[in-house]
């Protein structure tokens, strides 16, 4: 029992001495400035957690280009709101909500079946939902939540497109998946034997787990798809800390103390989305890699594991039934 909390109090003190440190950095390198960017009529779009937060700003900058957005999220009202206020801003806006809870592999199979069948291209996946610190629990496939949701339902969406994505992008312009991590990758540890976190949980480890996890198989996807020819690339981007609801789960006196400071110091959502935004419709991540702060960045030399990326990748086809 000893061994056990002392693994989730070090867990903790990590991840939030991580977080005060990147909240430094953030404040002295200022806002990121989002680069002016071409249209994109006649380019499909998927944003998954679209309705709110960083996917809501990106799915609404992305229809402002032209694009045909598709929000992928798990909440009905809160998508046809989404929805609603964005054709309010903009009466020609090409952008609809599909349901899709990443909770639920028969979910994301739906979702990819039910977009398939719209027979339209897809131009760029944007893994940005999300879930962060949530108590311990299983999806309705028995995985760990934050492995689940953060890394393997999207793992299985990025699969069932790919077909898609290849038949998209060309010599000119590639296709492209960007997967929205965080800097806790660092802090994260991968255990192919126990990626549920049974032994031990601490729901600080598991967010760190699911985020490095995320840059594994973007590093990987990216990989596979120019040993083999294809015009997809992938990449990973951190937003920075962003006022969202994603602290919703933070212990109360936490909560009520992050609030506070993020109103001040924290991002907007339109700056988080800044990154994400540049990642997907910039020509510079047709190189794949890991971005934070408008800029490619330098991961753990764990991230580039050839062997850790295969690894995982083998074991999370074996999960899936791929």
């Amino acid at each position: 029992m000893c061994s056990v909390l002392w693994f989730q109090l070090l867990s903790l003190i990590k991840l939030y001495l991580l977080g005060f440190k990147v909240l430094v950095v953030q404040l002295l390198n200022g806002p990121v400035r989002l680069p002016e960017l071409p249209r994109q009529d006649g380019k499909v779009v998927i944003v998954t957690g679209g309705t709110k937060g960083i996917g809501y700003e990106v799915v609404r900058h992305m229809v402002s280009l032209g694009a045909h957005v598709i929000i992928g999220g798990r909440n009905e009202q809160e998508g046809i709101g989404a929805v609603r206020r964005i054709r309010e801003q903009c009466r020609e806006a090409k952008v609809e909500f599909r349901k899709l809870d990443l909770a639920s592999l028969e979910s994301v199979r739906l979702f990819a079946q039910r977009f398939k069948k719209q027979d339209l291209p897809l131009d760029v996946l944007i893994n940005n939902a999300g879930v962060m610190l949530v108590p311990g629990g299983r999806t309705d496939d028995g995985f760990e939540p934050h492995f689940g949701i953060n890394y393997l339902g999207h793992f299985l969406l990025t699969w069932l497109l790919l077909d898609k994505l290849k038949n998209s992008g060309n010599c000119g312009s590639n296709a492209r998946v960007v997967n929205v991590s965080s800097s806790a990758h660092s802090l994260g540890e991968i255990w192919l034997n126990d990626l549920n976190s049974c032994q031990c949980y601490s729901a600080h480890a598991a967010y760190c787990q699911s985020k490095l996890a995320q840059v594994l198989f973007s590093s990987h996807l990216h990989l596979e798809m120019q040993r083999g020819g294809f015009p997809v690339s992938s990449c990973a981007v951190d937003p920075g800390m962003v006022d969202t609801g994603l602290y919703s789960h933070l212990w109360t006196p936490l909560r009520l103390a992050q609030s506070v400071i993020a109103r001040l110091f924290f991002r907007s959502p339109a700056e988080g989305a800044a990154t994400v935004l540049s990642a997907a419709l910039s020509p510079a991540t047709d190189g794949g890699g890991y971005w934070a702060n408008g800029h490619k960045q330098r991961t753990p030399p764990v991230t580039l594991d050839p062997k850790l990326q295969l690894s995982l990748w083998e074991v999370s086809l074996q999960l899936l039934g791929l």
